[in-house]
C-alpha cells in the first residue's frame, strides 16, 4: 500500500503547493490517487479534490484513536495506486503528542518527506536538515523537497542530504504558481477562475523538478494493521434522506462524516441554500455545514422561501446539525463589521456578528451538560473551532474545555438539534452519527416521509 506524508518545516513553507503539484503530476501519469490532510482543515482538501476528482479525507490524531486513524487511511485508499498525506503546520507541531503530521506518520507507519523553504538561505539549509533528521528520531522522515531552491544550489542540497543521511527528492522552483489557502482565506478552490490551469502547471513543474519515481518507490509499504470499528446499517429497508447544505456559502463538510452516515444506511441529498427554493422533499434530517455565509449574506437573505423552509423544518422537529456557518444561518440576522444587517432563518433568537480576530480558535473537548440529539449527559467529545464571528447567544447545552484550562458554555442542544460554532468529526465517536441517523429514521417514520 503506497503512501507518503508531505510535511513542512513550518506553516507557509509551501507544503500545500508542493502537495498539489505532486498530486497533479501523478494524476497526469494516470495514477489513481487518494489524498488526505492531517488535522481538521477543510480548505486544503478542496484543492486536493479539484486535482484528483474524488473526495479528500482528513487524518486527525486529536480527533481519532490510533485504530480509527489507520482504518480511515486504509478504507479510503482501497482503490488507489498511492495515497498522499499532506501535513499540518510544521511536521512536529501539535499538542499533547497528537494532531501533528509526525504523529500521523508514526501511527500509520508512513514515511515522510519534508518541504523546506530555501528562500534567502544556502549552507544554513544544512542546519535545518540536521535538526529535522535528529529531532525525536526515529521520526519517519526519509528526506526533503527544497522549495524555492535556485538551480545553482542543487549540488549543495544533494551534498547536505548525503552527509546527513537524508534523501534528496528534488526542488520546487521560485516563481511557480502558488496555492496558498491561508492567503486566499475566504476564497475556495471552486471560486478561482484559472485554478485548473494553475494546478496543471504545478503538475508540469513537479514532473520536471521533483524525483517522482523515487517518491513512489519510497512510498511502498505494507498496509498498517488495525482493529476495525464495525459500522452496521441501522435500517434494513427504509433509508432516511438527509439534506446536506452544499454550495459556496456552505462548503465545510468532512467527507468521512458523509460516508459514515451512508454506511449506517442514510441517503444523502445535497442542496443549495443560495439557489434552491426549499430543502429536498422527504428529507428526514438536515445538515447545515460550515463555510462562508457572511460572503453570501445578501443572496441568502434574498431567498426567503429557503429561509422559511429551513425554519419550518427545524422548528418542526427535523433532526438538525448546524455547525459554525450553518449555526450563523439559523440566527435571526447577521451583522457585518460595517453595521449591515441581513435577515436569516430565525431559528436562533440572536444575532451573529463579525469581529476582528479569531474567536475560541483550536481544539476543545465538549462535555454534555444534558441529553440531546447527538450527546448524552457526561459525554466528552473532541471538536474544533475556526471563526472570526461570534453570537449574542452561543448556547449552553455543552461545556468546552481547552488543554490550558479555559472553558465556556456553548451550543444550542435539544432532542432534535445541535447548533453551535464547534465542528464535529464523526470518526472521533461514531455514536454521534448513529444517534443522528436513528433520530432521522424515527422522524421520517413519525411524519410519513417517503423512506
Amino acid at each position: 500500500m503506497k503512501r507518503i506524508v508531505i510535511g513542512g518545516t513550518h506553516s507557509g513553507c509551501g507544503k500545500t503547493t508542493v502537495t498539489c503539484a505532486v498530486l497533479a503530476a501523478l494524476k497526469a501519469r494516470g495514477l489513481a490517487l487518494s489524498s488526505f490532510k492531517c488535522g481538521p482543515d477543510y480548505i486544503d482538501p478542496m484543492f486536493h479534490r479539484r486535482i484528483t476528482g474524488v473526495a479528500a479525507h482528513n487524518l486527525d490524531s486529536r480527533f481519532c484513536g490510533d485504530d480509527m486513524l489507520r482504518q480511515l487511511l486504509c478504507e479510503n485508499s482501497r482503490n488507489s495506486d498511492i495515497s498522499v498525506i499532506e501535513g499540518v503546520m510544521g511536521y512536529f507541531d501539535g499538542a499533547d503528542g497528537r494532531g501533528s503530521a509526525y504523529s500521523v506518520s508514526l501511527i500509520t507507519d508512513s514515511l515522510a518527506v519534508v518541504v523546506i523553504d530555501c528562500k534567502g538561505a544556502s549552507e544554513s539549509i544544512g542546519a535545518v536538515v540536521h535538526g529535522f533528521m535528529n529531532y525525536r528520531a526515529p521520526n519517519n522522515i526519509k528526506g526533503f523537497i527544497f522549495n524555492r531552491l535556485p538551480d545553482r544550489l542543487v549540488p549543495m542540497a544533494e551534498r547536505i542530504c548525503a552527509e546527513l543521511g537524508a534523501e534528496y527528492f528534488g526542488l520546487f522552483p521560485s516563481g511557480a504558481p502558488h496555492v496558498d489557502s491561508r492567503r486566499l482565506g475566504l476564497v475556495t478552490a471552486d471560486e478561482i477562475a484559472d485554478i485548473q490551469e494553475k494546478l496543471a502547471e504545478l503538475g508540469r513543474l513537479a514532473e520536471k523538478h521533483i524525483l517522482l519515481d523515487k517518491l513512489l518507490m519510497t512510498a511502498e509499504a505494507p498496509e498498517p494493521e488495525y482493529t476495525p470499528h464495525e459500522m452496521h446499517r441501522l435500517f434494513a429497508k427504509s433509508l432516511p434522506k438527509i439534506a446536506v447544505a452544499s454550495d459556496n456559502a456552505f462548503c465545510f463538510i468532512y467527507s468521512d462524516n458523509i460516508s459514515i452516515l451512508e454506511k449506517l444506511g442514510c441517503r444523502i441529498e445535497y442542496f443549495s441554500p443560495i439557489h434552491d427554493d426549499k430543502i429536498p422533499a422527504d428529507a428526514c434530517g438536515l445538515i447545515l455545514s460550515g463555510g462562508y455565509p457572511e460572503l453570501y449574506a445578501g443572496k441568502l437573505s434574498a431567498n426567503p422561501s429557503m429561509r422559511d423552509s429551513v425554519r419550518d423544518a427545524v422548528l418542526g422537529g427535523m433532526p438538525t446539525i448546524a455547525e459554525c456557518g450553518g449555526f450563523m444561518y439559523l440566527h435571526d440576522r447577521l451583522r457585518t463589521a460595517d453595521g449591515t444587517e441581513y435577515p436569516m432563518a430565525g431559528v436562533i433568537n440572536a444575532e451573529a456578528f463579525e469581529t476582528d480576530k479569531l474567536r475560541r480558535f483550536g481544539y476543545a473537548n465538549l462535555t454534555a451538560e444534558e441529553d440531546s440529539l447527538l450527546f448524552r449527559r457526561g459525554d466528552r467529545i473532541p471538536a474544533h473551532e475556526f471563526h472570526y464571528w461570534d453570537s449574542t447567544d452561543c448556547g449552553s447545552g455543552l461545556r468546552a474545555l481547552k488543554t490550558d484550562g479555559r472553558s465556556w458554555e456553548c451550543v444550542h442542544t435539544s432532542p432534535t438539534l445541535y447548533a453551535g460554532f464547534p465542528h464535529l468529526y464523526f470518526g472521533a465517536d461514531v455514536r454521534l452519527a448513529e444517534r443522528f441517523a436513528a433520530a432521522c429514521g424515527y422522524f421520517g417514520g413519525l411524519n410519513g416521509k417517503d423512506l
